[in-house]
């Protein structure tokens, strides 16, 4: 007898409601103003309102189509973050001298 595996339903990776709100995060004045400061353009919200519809779509009638948006936009999410290098360099042992009082007296470096 084959043995029956089944698997869990697909869901979307976030709920429906953690895309309008990332929606209405990035139109809001203060994201907008920021993100114009750091990067010089006004940030695209676009993506956030189509990942909402296409959840939405998919919670009325489970399409294959909205499955797919859904998981190619976070895909895309996930290589962009890639892309990033970090600032800092992580530490893999402590200071020689992390045990020792700090010395209280002199000026630090500045």
């Amino acid at each position: 007898m084959a043995a029956v595996t089944r698997t869990a339903p697909w869901r979307p990776p976030r709920a429906c409601e953690d895309y309008w709100s990332e929606f209405r995060h990035c139109k809001s004045l203060w994201n907008r103003f920021h993100h114009y400061y750091t990067y010089g353009a006004s940030p695209s919200c676009q993506q956030w309102k189509e990942d909402y519809n296409n959840c939405r779509q998919w919670e009325k009638n489970r399409g294959p189509e909205a499955q797919e948006a859904l998981q190619s936009s976070e895909r895309k999410r996930v290589e962009e973050q890639r892309n990033f290098t970090p600032v800092w360099e992580m530490r893999r042992d402590p200071p020689r001298d992390w045990h020792l009082p700090l010395n209280q007296e002199k000026p630090q470096d500045t």
